[in-house]
């Protein structure tokens, strides 16, 4: 694994302290959570820990320091997650894919822009979710990469003892991980499992309450991404409120993403779906017709990574589905 890391760093491009560039809500998170308070000491800190985590993967996003910035909190279905956790006893959120590429969102009151891209990959949302109240002992995350969930505690100073969420390391896409089931609509008979112990997702069918997964679907073709939707699907709760939310690359027509010529970090061009395309994905083909909410947001964005010229466009599709 290491070699492969290090031949796809030499294809990429190399670490530029000039894009370090943190909002202030995120630096002052950062403050908080690691009790770093000079601003100078802080990017010393960030740049280590970024060194670090390009070894692992090069994705765009470490590059671009994106990795500290906050990106679930900005999603519209935020208070919709911190409102399950206050209220549904037992509530269980899964942050899942988070070591993977994603996309910071600006919202105002009327309108929502985008800055750059940012991944989970060390898990700032689910420890900002956490810091905005919802029940630690609810949290769970996982991905592929274990190694960045390492990075995460060092970036924040913490621990597993100190910040005890589970990370279950597995490929999505393993059956022995996460087997596709239909979505259930009555409760599952299955009892709740203890989250520390898990070992795979697959006894969280029919428990979860929230599911979060930004910029992981557009990895995929669009096979992959029905595939993965129905695994998904598998595990959420079938009370109502019980929801999915996040964020990834979107076209206002379904198909490849021609307008930028390269493909994404893993190397294959990324189909992105509109919001019709994912609306009728979710309600009428992953679950029966009627009985979820899909909300979406697709919002033209700006890459300071990608050249200047009219064909280099991206647009974002922001996203929740919920069940009624």
């Amino acid at each position: 694994m290491a070699n492969t890391a290090t031949n796809s760093v030499n294809l990429q491009s190399a670490l530029d302290e000039s894009l370090y560039n943190i909002e202030a809500g995120a630096l002052e998170f950062m403050k908080s959570q690691t009790g770093i308070q000079d601003p100078d000491e802080l990017k010393k800190h960030i740049l280590a820990v970024q060194a670090e985590a390009y070894t692992i993967h090069p994705y765009p996003c470490i590059r671009r320091f994106s990795f500290v910035l906050l990106k679930l909190s900005r999603l519209p279905a935020y208070q919709q997650l911190l409102a399950l956790g206050r209220e549904r006893k037992g509530a269980i959120f899964l942050d899942i894919g988070c070591c993977c590429e994603s996309q910071i969102i600006i919202i105002s009151e009327i309108a929502m822009a985008t800055s750059q891209s940012s991944p989970i990959l060390v898990g700032n949302d689910i420890r900002k979710a956490i810091a905005d109240g919802f029940p630690l002992a609810g949290a769970i995350c996982s991905d592929l990469h274990p190694e960045f969930w390492d990075l995460g505690h060092k970036l924040f100073k913490s621990t597993p003892e100190t910040f005890p969420v589970p990370f279950v390391p597995g490929d999505a896409f393993d059956p022995a991980h996460l087997e596709t089931v239909p979505p259930f609509y009555a409760p599952p008979e299955t009892p709740v499992p203890q989250l520390s112990t898990l070992t795979s997702l697959n006894p969280l069918r029919g428990h979860v309450s929230v599911i979060h997964a930004s910029s992981f679907f557009h990895l995929f073709s669009e096979e992959r991404q029905l595939e993965l939707a129905r695994a998904l699907a598998g595990l959420l709760s079938p009370e109502p409120g019980s929801m999915l939310l996040g964020s990834h690359g979107g076209r206002p027509v379904k198909g490849l993403r021609i307008e930028a010529s390269r493909a994404n970090s893993h190397g294959i061009p990324m189909f992105c779906h509109s919001p019709e395309s994912w609306t009728e994905l979710w309600d009428g083909t992953v679950f029966e017709k009627g009985t979820v909410k899909v909300a979406t947001q697709l919002v033209e964005i700006v890459r300071r990574d990608l050249a200047k010229s009219e064909d280099s466009r991206f647009w974002l599709l922001v996203w929740s589905v919920t069940r009624l």
